[in-house]
């Protein structure tokens, strides 16, 4: 059994997916940095808003103002953590639309040129030779 699973975890697309799902972590974190640090905040300069803190109370006895304080105090619905990750999703989304059309376009290339002949054997080979030597005599 132990045999079984050493073939298993290291077959080819084992080991392609788990390294696929360790870059998509990291680009996963990338994108949330681009959009926490860099988008939103441009987005909340232009219109002078910070998403993260938009909510709505639920509960009387919320009094805070921003959302970390007021989801101490009982339920928020926090739309502007919503609107950051649905930035966040496009941005993913799009990002990969990007690399897998570049991927596909370099696949139509690659069908599209022209295959070279595949090189005759030994044998041919050697009987094209005898018949150019018996051409020139």
């Amino acid at each position: 059994m132990l045999k079984e699973f050493r073939e298993f975890a290291l077959k080819g697309n084992v080991v392609d997916l788990a390294v696929g799902i360790i870059i998509g972590a990291a680009f996963g974190a990338i994108v949330n940095s681009l959009v926490n640090d860099l988008i939103m905040p441009l987005i909340g300069a232009i219109g002078s808003v910070d998403f993260s803190n938009y909510f709505i109370r639920l509960s009387d006895k919320v009094t805070a103002t921003n959302l970390a304080d007021a989801k101490k105090q009982g339920a928020v619905f926090a739309y502007g953590n919503f609107i950051t990750v649905a930035v966040n999703f496009v941005i993913i989304a799009f990002s990969l639309f990007i690399v897998i059309r570049g991927i596909n376009k370099l696949k139509r290339q690659e069908e599209t040129r022209p295959a070279e002949p595949p090189k005759p054997s030994a044998e041919v080979q050697l009987l094209t030779e005898i018949r150019d030597l018996l051409k020139k005599s």
